[in-house]
């Protein structure tokens, strides 16, 4: 089988395509061949990075169909629909590849009528648009429809992939949402994803403009840049508020002003999905697949995700125009289906 690989970290020249030995399932594992393989920010710079074992295939997210079962695995049989979360997490081979192996409880049924392009867009950043959604001191542990009623939520870079999926997901739970977006074409997607009010941070009073969207301030806060935009975040909150961070744009510090943090009750929640409790995946897994269902998550420019799509020979090229802040999701397409 083809699969992309390094042996040393680097740039994305260090990416080579080879050829290796099917891999077979052990117990508790399935064999997934893939159709579409998910390049996110976590795979460049997981590349830059000290090796965790001598030659790496990256890639967490991916979407494709089960070929192989191993012994003891319930749930899933070969045929199946699948797409992939965390495929690269605690071991070496991740999507970037013809097949791959992964433990059972990483691969989740693909519900009717949603496309691979979606189901390898779906795993870093819905679950941790969710777990940041699900974050907030008197929010939802879960997310349905109605879980976010009378909820605002103002989701930092609305035209990010995270930024996209929180917004299509907050709006499914019935919250309003407010968005920052740099530019008008990124407005345009995030108005696409559903946001009510979008606010362009390069014009004006952004902070003037988010509370005259929600006056009475935010419930919660969906944040990519805390080292830019802490202050405006402490400065619309409510009292009793959330800011969930899920990224290090624009710097890898921040200052917290006490008095007026404290004096809100605030709460900051961090969100990285390598170290997440599996109660927490596992109930963003099942709500994820829900909305997947209620046709209330997708991809493509409609959705506010235009889709970038390249050949498992171009991989370098994938990872360059993603570490290049390309605007949605960029994929490998692997084979057709």
């Amino acid at each position: 089988m083809r699969a992309v690989v390094f042996t040393e970290p680097g740039p994305s020249s260090v990416l080579r395509l080879v050829d290796r030995d099917l891999p077979e399932p052990a117990a508790g594992e399935v064999r997934v061949r893939l159709v579409r393989s998910g390049v996110n920010p976590t795979d460049w710079k997981r590349r830059q990075q000290p090796l965790p074992a001598p030659e790496i295939t990256p890639g967490q997210d991916g979407a494709g169909v089960v070929d192989a079962v191993g012994d003891g695995v319930e749930g899933l049989s070969v045929g199946d629909r699948v797409w992939i979360l965390l495929g690269q997490r605690e071991k070496a081979h991740g999507t970037a590849a013809d097949y791959t192996v992964q433990d059972a409880t990483h691969v989740v049924p693909l519900p009717d009528g949603a496309s691979y392009d979606l189901g390898a867009s779906i795993g870093v950043p819905a679950i941790t648009a969710h777990r940041a959604l699900t974050s907030g001191e008197f929010g939802p542990t879960r997310l349905q429809p109605g879980s976010m009623d009378g909820l605002t939520v103002l989701v930092a870079g609305g035209a990010g992939a995270v930024g996209n999926s929180a917004i299509q997901l907050a709006r499914w739970a019935g919250a309003t949402v407010v968005t920052t977006v740099s530019g008008p074409e990124k407005a345009a997607l995030a108005t696409a994803a559903g946001a009510q009010h979008v606010v362009n941070y390069r014009e004006g009073d952004t902070e003037a403009a988010v509370l005259a969207a929600a006056p009475d301030g935010v419930d919660l806060v969906v944040e990519v840049a805390p080292a830019q935009n802490n202050d405006l975040d402490v400065a619309v909150t409510k009292v009793h508020g959330t800011v969930a961070i899920y990224a290090n744009n624009g710097g890898d510090s921040y200052t917290v002003p006490l008095r007026p943090t404290f004096s809100k009750n605030l709460r900051y929640q961090y969100v990285i999905l390598y170290t997440l409790d599996e109660r927490l995946l596992r109930a963003a897994v099942d709500d994820v697949s829900a909305a997947v269902s209620a046709g209330a998550l997708c991809v493509g420019e409609d959705a506010g995700v235009p889709l970038h799509h390249f050949s498992l020979e171009d991989a370098a090229a994938a990872h360059d125009a993603v570490e290049a802040g390309a605007v949605g999701k960029v994929l490998l397409d692997i084979s057709d289906d």
